[in-house]
This record gives C-alpha cells, sequence and structure tokens, in this order.
C-alpha cells in the first residue's frame, strides 16, 4: 500500500458497527511531504494504514447517534455534509466500516454506499472498505493508549470476535488475527491482566476499556490508501460459517 498526497480530498466515511453510529467528512488539503521518521515507522508497522503525516491539515465534521434505535442514515449524512459545507457530489471517497459487529448496521452502511456508488457513476466516488477492529485500536491509539491490546467485540451466543494489537506512538500493527473466541478465554486474558477495548464488553471486563470505532478515524485510515473495490464486493465482517438445516419432508397423507 502507498502513501499517496492529495490536495482538495474529501471523504465520506460510514460507521455503524456498534450501538454509537456515526458519519463523518474528513477533509485535506495542503499536501506536504511524508516526514523520513513516519515512512520508517510505517515501514515497522507494517498493517498501520494511519500514517498521515503527510497530509498538514484537517478539516473533519462527525453526526453521532446512539441508543436502540435504527440510524437515520440518510439525516446523518445530510447533516454532516450541512456541517462541512460540502455538496454530496464533492465527495471524493467513500470508507465503510466493515465490521464485526452489528450485522444489520454494516449492511445498511453498505448499501448506502452501494448506492452512492452507482448513483454518482463512473467518474464518481472511489469505495473503500475497513475493518471496524482496526478502526478500534486507531481510536484507542487517538485516545492515548499504547502497547499490547486485545479488541474484543460481541459476536452473540456466547461468542466474542478477538484480534491483538500492538499501538505505538503513531502508528499499530496485527500481532494476533480476528478470530472468535468463548467467553471463558476472554475471561481467562482478563484475569491474567491483558488489556481489552472494544464498544461494549470491553467495559465489563476487569482490564477493560470502551473504545467506540468512530467515522471520523475511519475517515482518517482511509488517507493513503489505495486499494478501491466495487460496491458489490463489499461485504460484512462475519467469520463464522454457514450452517443450514434441512427441513423434514411434509409427511405423505394415505388416500
Amino acid at each position: 500500500m502507498s502513501l499517496i498526497a492529495e490536495s482538495r480530498m474529501k471523504i465520506l466515511a460510514l460507521e455503524f458497527s456498534s450501538s454509537e453510529r456515526s458519519v463523518a467528512i474528513v477533509q485535506v488539503s495542503r499536501p506536504g511531504p511524508a516526514v523520513e521518521s513516519d515512512l520508517l515507522l510505517a515501514d515497522k508497522f507494517a498493517s498501520a494504514p494511519n500514517i498521515t503525516s503527510q497530509y498538514n491539515a484537517w478539516k473533519v465534521d462527525e453526526v453521532l447517534e446512539s441508543g436502540a434505535s435504527g440510524a437515520k442514515v440518510i439525516g446523518m449524512i445530510e447533516a454532516a455534509l450541512c456541517h462541512a459545507q460540502v455538496e454530496s457530489e464533492q465527495i471524493d471517497r467513500l470508507v465503510v466500516g466493515l465490521g464485526p459487529g452489528s450485522y444489520n448496521g454494516i449492511r445498511l452502511a453498505i448499501a448506502v454506499a452501494q448506492g452512492w456508488q452507482l448513483a454518482s457513476g463512473q467518474e464518481g466516488s472511489k469505495l473503500l472498505g475497513i475493518r471496524s477492529a482496526e478502526c478500534i485500536t486507531a481510536q484507542g491509539m487517538e485516545e492515548g493508549l499504547a502497547g499490547p491490546v486485545n479488541v474484543v467485540i460481541d459476536a452473540q451466543r456466547g461468542e466474542f470476535y478477538l484480534a491483538g494489537y500492538e499501538i505505538g506512538p503513531k502508528a499499530w500493527r496485527e500481532i494476533e488475527p480476528l478470530r472468535l473466541v468463548t467467553l471463558q478465554e476472554v475471561e481467562r486474558r482478563d484475569a491474567a491482566g491483558e488489556r481489552f477495548i472494544g464498544p461494549d464488553v470491553a467495559a465489563r471486563l476487569r482490564c477493560g476499556r470502551r473504545v467506540f470505532p468512530r467515522a471520523a478515524t475511519l475517515g482518517r485510515l482511509a488517507l493513503g490508501r489505495t486499494d478501491f473495490v466495487d460496491g458489490e464486493k463489499l461485504e460484512p465482517i462475519y467469520l463464522r460459517k454457514a450452517a443450514f438445516v434441512k427441513a423434514t419432508p411434509p409427511r405423505q397423507r394415505l388416500e
């Protein structure tokens, strides 16, 4: 993944994977050269797409919604555009949080991004999907966390999504891939003093801290990324294998 400098870039970010949903407009201007030390850090933290020092000006407008009710996605987008004083036709890039997390929320965000890209035509917005676990890690870094952390997300059915990261001063790297684990494993690691961050579960752990994936952070993660995709290729991150139960055939009536 190359680090690139772009001027007057406007990014629309949608993050609906948790109970705190958000939409953000991230604007970048006046690009400058990347700092050599940051490029060396990016090489060390190979999975860190958040090395953004080559961008020396920001403007971020974010709309948050929390609670059990469904996200009013169109209203949130309109509010963010209004705050940012940006027209929808000016959006250069869309980025969506792919989860894991709320399946309905992620599907909603993907559907909106797909429709947006379709409506904007071939010369319209570029589309990008980023794992929400990465967004949580980057948000943790924004909040001053450092060192090894576990990102934990409720997967329902007594299971949890878990991934391990090492957070540095300006970047992070994955040290344990995302996977499904049991409550017993989470509790065992918590009892051993390992740190956890995440949107809901982490706050209930002894060594846990509540950190939500934020659209503003997601938009920053999109800077420098070039791995764009077509809308139909975006899929929620869902680690369970599909399981189907064959229905019992109907009983035959005897004449």
